[in-house]
């Protein structure tokens, strides 16, 4: 893994919350219930953070240092999971769609990311 990969996954990150967060401000709004809508919202914030966790790290770290790479490994991982089980249960009903069993995904995303920024503060100290 290179800082080129940890930037590359930052900038992916970034792009697609971007995307994502105009589109649920725009076409989101009519279909989905405020209180999904801040679910969705919910989502893409996280995976910004994520995403300039990512690029700081990309821009600022050896990541041949363990810590450093399992703090992208969790956090990568940790976003997906988190954020993308959000994006598709606040849509199941649009979609007509059950993703029930995406329920205890997101808080899993949650704890990778816990894990993944644990990382980086035991690498700093």
């Amino acid at each position: 893994m290179s800082n080129h990969t940890i930037i590359f996954t930052g900038a992916i990150f970034g792009v697609l919350a971007i995307i994502l967060g105009a589109f649920g401000a725009h076409a989101l709004k009519k279909v989905l219930s405020a209180e999904k809508l801040a679910s969705f919202e919910t989502g893409v914030r996280y995976q910004m953070y994520n995403s300039l966790f990512l690029l700081l790290l990309g821009f600022n770290s050896t990541p041949d240092f363990g810590h450093i790479r399992w703090a992208f490994y969790l956090v990568t991982a940790g976003t997906v999971l988190f954020s993308f089980s959000i994006y598709l249960l606040s849509l199941a009903e649009p979609l007509k769609q059950r993703f029930k069993f995406l329920g205890p995904v997101t808080p899993i995303g949650g704890l990778l990311m816990i894990l993944g920024w644990g990382s980086l503060l035991i690498a700093m100290l």
